[in-house]
């Protein structure tokens, strides 16, 4: 398994050398890595539809739990053959979708990075490893949806579906760093057995949280849907990809995977079912307001995507059969809408709605897969779809005291669909053909071949639903945990409650896609609330914040050391007068203290004139000079108290700054002023306060006993660990020495910026 999805990687790189050759006529070479894939992912089928779970292991950080451990079961099969499945076509698609594009060895490159990215995610048994390949698909969709990237709207898309789910992965992470240190193992394997243990813990409802956030962004959930209809700037082929069988299903597999280690626990379920039903409910309405038919499909996937995470909440055997189902369902119809979708683009130059129609004329076997994939979203038989919608139904009917109210939100959403998915698959084949699309030519078979094919899936599944019911549907439901035993799929079940719920969606449906047109004038209403959406709000949010940003980085970092310096003091002072106000007892016994000497009285003397005159000089050079002689001063203490090392490092630190003080100023303008006397005035009160609080804080350690255990260490050891004879010299070249020496390195390299800023020469343009 490993082999299969670096083989993704490997191809992309391999594009980098060999990129003119899979341009022209041989670009459909590229579809053999997806097909290959599919193949050796197929193999696999017989072994897991009778119970066995392939595993495979590989050593990558073991120090700290995180290996490439990968896991083939029913859950991660299907999704595999799915990514490779659709992937194949897709591939095919685009070597005649952009035939002779400029780039399309790198879009190939992006789609076979993106594929490998998704093969990781869905065949990782490691959380860890499981989060690296969830940010890959992030960052290679990022690439995939900003593809055309001289366009303004297309960049933005990408960066917000970047931004988006990339803040999802970081929630993942550390919902996985929660689960890791409650569980001691990253393995999803080792943690099915954990669930009462997980669900006790008293983290468990923030580690859900942290989980839901990666699921719900990457997924399109309420409110964080909006990124998806803006990936809709994007390639036809990449819309496809993403919304009909891989990134927008991977916050599903997420919850799939996670739900016998995390589920069967109210909040998880009343959670999920409460979000799916906004998202399925909102995102169906809004297919009423669009005419452009990647609109009307991104907000009908949302849609399909809020019917998935409520079936997951319910997390019945029923519900849990009819997700597997319907993610085959919609990966069928929704892959076909799509290529159907680009096709219609790629011929006629438009995806209105408003002024399709009659295209069967001139498109045939394309109209014939957008009819079929209709019929398969309307949940008409005898397509898998209408297996799905009954499985949808019996689910949500047995469900509880709420099962009228969630029966009838399902059947609203699906009667929506039905519209959604006839105005995109039948609407613009129907009618009268216009003149202007007469001229129509049929596209390469590459383009419609795999609509069609995909199409016929919808019929011949519906047809005979036992080719994926002991394949891929048992194995699935099986993986998560469930009883499998039960799950028949039948085309019709006897005429019952559910059957009647089927025929009203699709009488209501029917109704509504003859009575309500898409127009633009729908279009210009709803676009009055759009104030109101989460995009909006999320967007004006970030808004403020940028503008926040800005004004608190001018007002701090406004390019004047004096401010910076001001600044640190006036959080110093006010973090360390609230400690003192509150645990300082103030309690000096100035018993204690030696009484003043002459030598004292005279150095704090000259010290005490050297500052007043440093504050109020004009002169700068004597103000440095000033501050040496407060140097000096010091010096002269420490040679009071019987520290002649410390006062020669004194000394010499202090003459040095001089000179080069004398140095800098040399260099400046005799006359510039750079403080007027209302700065002054501050600095001196931000000096005084300072100073005070630096003294109260010197009394209070002074009134604290003192530990002598450090001293006699040193005392003790430094001749005999360092050989040394002056305590001091040894704590700063010998226990404290790498301290030492990044101090001297950061001192050297101050030193040699000074002395390129003194040698700087600026033109005098520069210098504005």
């Amino acid at each position: 398994m490993l082999v299969a999805i670096l083989l993704g990687f490997a191809f992309s790189l391999f594009l980098v050398f060999t990129g003119k050759f899979f341009k022209g006529k041989f670009s459909i070479l590229a579809a053999g890595i997806p097909l290959a894939l599919f193949i050796y992912f197929a193999q696999f089928i017989g072994r897991i539809s009778n119970g066995e779970v392939i595993s495979q292991f590989h050593t990558w950080i073991p120090a700290f739990g995180v290996n490439l451990g990968f896991t083939l079961d029913g859950l991660s099969l299907l999704f595999s053959l799915m990514i490779t499945g659709i992937g194949f076509l897709v591939f095919m698609y685009t070597s005649a979708y952009l035939k002779d594009h400029q780039y399309l060895d790198r879009f190939f490159g992006y789609l076979s990075m993106f594929m490998a990215a998704m093969l990781g995610l869905v065949l990782s048994d490691n959380l860890i490893s499981l989060f690296v390949f969830w940010e890959l698909t992030s960052i290679t969709s990022f690439f995939l949806i900003g593809f055309n990237n001289t366009s303004k709207e297309s960049r933005k898309s990408a960066l917000i579906a970047l931004a988006i789910t990339g803040i999802g992965g970081l929630s993942l992470l550390v919902g996985a760093l929660f689960l890791g240190s409650i569980t001691g193992t990253y393995s999803i394997a080792e943690m099915l057995t954990m669930n009462p243990e997980i669900a006790s813990n008293p983290y468990y409802i923030l580690i859900v949280l942290l989980i839901f956030g990666a699921a719900f962004t990457k997924s399109a959930q309420f409110p964080f849907h909006f990124w998806l209809p803006g990936a809709m700037k994007a390639p036809t082929p990449v819309s496809t990809y993403l919304h009909s069988a891989t990134m927008v299903k991977a916050g599903i597999y997420l919850l799939m995977r996670l739900t016998p280690v995390l589920g069967d626990h109210e909040f998880w379920n009343t959670s999920l079912i409460i979000v799916g039903a906004i998202t399925m409910v909102y995102s169906a309405i809004h297919t009423l307001f669009r005419t452009d038919l990647k609109g009307i499909l991104a907000y009908s996937t949302i849609s399909v995507l809020g019917i998935l995470v409520f079936l997951i909440g319910q997390g019945t055997v029923d519900a849990l059969t009819a997700a597997a189902v319907f993610i085959i369902v919609h990966a069928l119809y929704k892959a076909t809408l799509f290529l159907v979708t680009g096709i219609i683009d790629h011929q006629t130059g438009t995806r209105d709605t408003t002024v399709l129609r009659g295209l069967r004329k001139v498109l045939l076997p394309v109209a014939i897969a957008g009819f079929l994939a209709a019929l398969s979203s309307a949940g008409i038989p005898p397509t898998i779809g209408f297996i799905g919608e009954e499985l949808i139904y019996e689910s949500t009917f047995h469900f509880g005291n709420v099962a009228l109210l969630l029966t009838a939100l399902i059947v609203v959403t699906k009667i929506l669909l039905l519209y959604a998915g006839f105005v995109a698959g039948i609407k613009p084949f129907t009618g009268t053909l216009p003149e202007r699309f007469e001229n129509t030519k049929m596209p390469s078979f590459l383009m419609w071949l795999p609509p069609v094919l995909l199409a016929l899936g919808c019929i011949v599944f519906g047809i005979f639903p036992g080719l994926i019911e002991g394949s891929l549907v048992k194995p699935m439901v099986g993986s998560m945990g469930l009883n499998n035993g039960d799950i028949h799929l039948k085309l019709f079940q006897g005429f019952n409650v559910i059957l009647l719920l089927s025929v009203i969606t699709i009488a209501i449906g029917t109704v509504l896609y003859f009575a309500l047109k898409p127009t633009k004038k729908l279009e210009i209403w709803i676009a009055k609330f759009e104030k109101l959406s989460p995009q909006s709000i999320i967007t004006n949010s970030w808004a403020f914040f940028y503008k926040f940003s800005n004004g608190w980085t001018n007002l701090f970092q406004n390019g004047y050391l004096r401010n910076y310096v001001a600044t640190i003091m006036v959080f110093t002072i006010v973090l360390i007068g609230y400690a003192l106000f509150r645990t300082a007892t103030y309690s000096v016994d100035f018993s204690t203290f030696s009484p003043i000497t002459v030598y004292e009285a005279a150095t704090s003397l000259v010290m005490l004139i050297a500052i007043i005159y440093t504050v109020f000089t004009r002169s700068r050079l004597a103000a440095v000079a000033s501050m040496g002689i407060i140097g000096y001063t010091i010096c002269i203490l420490f040679v009071v108290y019987s520290a002649p090392d410390l006062a020669m490092t004194q000394f010499s630190i202090d003459t040095l700054t001089v000179i080069l003080f004398v140095l800098v100023l040399y260099k400046l303008p005799k006359y510039l002023k750079l403080s007027d006397y209302k700065m002054r005035i501050r600095d001196g009160v931000l000096s005084l306060a300072f100073g005070t609080i630096i003294t109260l804080l010197i009394l209070e350690v002074l009134a604290e006993p003192k530990s002598s255990e450090v001293s006699d260490y040193y005392a003790a050891n430094a001749y005999i660990l360092a050989h040394g004879k002056n305590v001091v010299n040894v704590i700063l070249v010998d226990f404290r020495g790498s301290d030492t020496l990044l101090e001297i390195s950061v001192l050297a390299i101050a030193a040699i910026g000074v002395f390129a800023l003194l040698k700087l020469r600026l033109k005098k343009s520069d210098e504005r």
